[in-house]
């Protein structure tokens, strides 16, 4: 979906500590009693100075056009986290407009207006709060209550009013509100949400007499709706339980004339086509049948004379203009391979801003100058040029897309899984580090990574980043191979994986880690239970080890959206086969040495599933390293937190991938 305020977020569960200090080794604490270490050894000084260039690297965000189109807001970060930043010209300096300790994200500026609304959190616990920003002053107020979970925000047209996501009716239901932003305090219930699934405003018409609302039940399944106003009459538009399949490739707009709506949906085809919806017959013209990708995002200018699409066509980002008349569209060959979002036309509808993202850049901001005609480009200006930390990242190693055969078969031939592998210089057998997306419904996608190439160049490891079943990308068939009772299939994708490796000369099948967080985290912990055999290590980061205790003590307002994927654990059935999987319940198979992390306030993964895993494990008489960030949630946000987890996994792969110790 395109940039919003604020995407789904959690809140923060608070849970009691299942590791206690008689049970760590050499435990104590970093970064000013934020962080802690149990059986880390101490990180040597030459790990932080090999690292420091990689740890410097920073980026930019595009936030949005100044009133007068000839600035932007960008968010970067200068401290310990990023902030709201003005660029007044291309390759001008950035000016710090916001000083906050928590990040600042999804900033908008008020129609007709210089006012910026943003979200910000505290602590990682994804209770956002919605704020107002005066530019000019930089004087902040805070708009919701305070104590609910906001985001989604969205402006009326003529920048009076604000709908939102909250929490705020009974603390579980995503529910839309509406407030004037003179008077937080008018803030109204718009749309009781009647489900366990999510619900968001997307569009205000011309005329903010109604409302787009967004509906997501899950990756395959979601509706949108158009709210009345002043009735609170709401008309389902596109989806149902009967034919689920997904509205929401993209935010769905409203067109010129306010008659259509464009959208993207996979309900005629194995991929997202864009198409525009007559508003009364409910026909759905597509636009983009002969584009065998999803389309990811949409952008249309504010005189509706001028669109453009992104298409992610095998992970790498394709830009296309759009004339929304004639649906005559083009390609963007003037942009750099690598990933694109972010677009926003300017307010005279004749430039179009958006983050761009390569294997040897860190994301920027560009613009495109546009001609006369829809579809037409006169050149691409760069605004921001981030630091990359004296690294010369001209000589990054870039990715090969490659395809490895899996368990089961395809039209009598091998299922074949895509990754993309990055390779040291050197004959090898080099060290392999296997890093597993989250999502699940996610994608691996080459980017920039100074993490990754820091692994490549400091530890002479391959790094292999496969989109096993059940990734996004590929089609909704593909995305749904892992559902329910299919859940360890695409731990088997990572089993085929190690065999691929044992097959190639220059790779070192003796020498092989596994990488992943989130859902990721999961994937590491079932290929060490299956495949510790295989395996030096495993690194896992606020990871699932537990189905059914991640679906009873995640938040009641995401509980539903994650049954959906992983299966319903009140059912007996789905209860005994989740906890069958679960790789607590294997602990004593987790052989190879483990290192998990953890934020203490995640909302999303419970720190007592990261608690438990180690409590298990090192029950069994196998060692682990952990680390507990305090003033953390889902990931770690705050750069002193980044870079020490950063040396801890130098560390623990040169120890227990490579073989070798430092000592200072």
């Amino acid at each position: 979906m395109a940039r919003r305020f604020l995407a789904i977020a959690t809140v923060c569960l608070l849970a009691t500590p299942l590791v206690s200090a008689e049970e760590g080794t050499r435990r104590r604490t970093a970064n000013d009693g934020n962080v802690v270490l149990d059986g880390i050894p101490e990180i040597p000084d030459e790990i932080g100075r090999q690292l420091n260039r990689y740890q410097n690297v920073r980026g930019a965000g595009f936030q949005d056009w100044t009133a007068d189109g000839q600035g932007i807001y960008i968010t970067t970060r200068f401290g310990e986290v990023s902030q709201l930043h003005l660029v007044q010209m291309p390759g001008g300096a950035r000016r710090q407009l916001t000083f906050f300790d928590e990040p600042v994200s999804g900033a908008e500026r008020q129609p007709n207006g210089s006012a910026i609304g943003f979200v910000m959190d505290q602590g990682g616990s994804e209770f956002f709060q919605i704020f107002l920003l005066d530019p000019a002053t930089g004087t902040h107020r805070r708009l919701t209550d305070g104590s609910s979970r906001n985001g989604a925000a969205e402006w009326s047209r003529d920048g009076r009013r604000m709908a939102f996501q909250s929490t705020r009716r009974n603390g579980r239901s995503n529910d839309v509100w509406i407030m004037d932003v003179d008077d937080p305090s008018s803030a109204r219930l718009a749309l009781e949400s009647p489900d366990g699934s999510w619900w968001g405003p997307a569009r205000w018409s011309a005329k903010n007499d109604r409302l787009l609302i967004s509906q997501y039940v899950s990756i395959t399944d979601s509706r949108i709706h158009l709210l009345d106003i002043e009735s609170g009459q709401r008309r389902r538009l596109v989806g149902s339980d009967d034919e689920p399949a997904s509205y929401l490739g993209i935010t769905p707009e409203f067109d010129a004339s306010g008659k259509g709506i464009f959208l993207a949906t996979n309900a005629q085809s194995d991929f997202t086509q864009l198409g525009l919806m007559d508003l009364e017959s409910g026909k759905i013209e597509f636009i983009k049948g002969d584009i065998p990708w999803d389309v990811e995002e949409f952008a249309i200018s504010s005189d509706g004379r001028r669109a453009a699409f992104i298409v992610n066509e095998g992970g790498v980002d394709r830009l296309y203009l759009l004339d929304p008349e004639t649906y005559a569209y083009r390609l963007v060959e003037e942009l750099p391979i690598g990933l694109a979002g972010g677009m926003k036309f300017s307010p005279d509808g004749r430039r179009l801003a958006l983050t761009l993202n390569t294997a040897k850049t860190p994301s920027d901001v560009f613009t495109l100058e546009l001609g006369e005609e829809a579809t037409s480009v006169e050149g691409l200006t760069r605004w921001t040029f981030s630091e990359v930390g004296g690294l010369d990242t001209t000589r990054f190693v870039e990715p090969e897309l490659i395809h490895y055969p899996t368990f089961d078969q395809v039209d009598g031939k091998p299922r074949m899984i895509p990754a993309f592998i990055y390779k040291p210089k050197g004959p090898g057998p080099h060290p392999v580090i296997v890093s597993i997306h989250g999502g699940p419904e996610s994608q691996y996608r080459p980017r920039f990574s100074s993490t990754l190439q820091m692994w490549i160049a400091e530890l002479g490891a391959a790094v292999i980043a496969p989109n096993v079943r059940g990734s996004s990308g590929y089609g909704k068939e593909y995305v749904k191979l892992d559902n329910g009772y299919l859940r360890e299939d695409s731990v088997k994708d990572i089993g085929a994986l190690l065999e691929w490796i044992a097959g190639q000369g220059d790779l070192d099948a003796d020498r092989v880690a596994v990488y992943g967080g989130s859902y990721g985290g999961y994937m590491v912990l079932a290929t060490l239970v299956h495949y510790s055999d295989r395996l030096r290590a495993g690194v896992e980061i606020a990871g699932i080890s537990n189905f059914v205790t991640f679906l009873e003590n995640t938040q009641d307002y995401r509980r539903d959206l994650r049954r959906v994927e992983y299966g319903d654990e009140r059912d007996p059935a789905m209860r005994e086969f989740l906890a069958e999987i679960s790789p607590n319940n294997h602990a004593d198979k987790i052989t190879a040495p483990l290192l998990v992390a953890q934020g203490q306030n995640d909302p999303r993964v419970p720190v007592t599933e990261s608690q438990q895993i180690v409590r298990d494990v090192r029950s069994a008489g196998y060692d682990v390293w952990y680390m507990n960030a305090l003033n953390e949630g889902h990931g770690f946000r705050k750069k002193e937190n980044r870079d020490l987890y950063g040396e801890a996994v130098v560390l623990f792969f040169r120890e227990q991938l490579l073989g070798t110790r430092l000592t200072e």
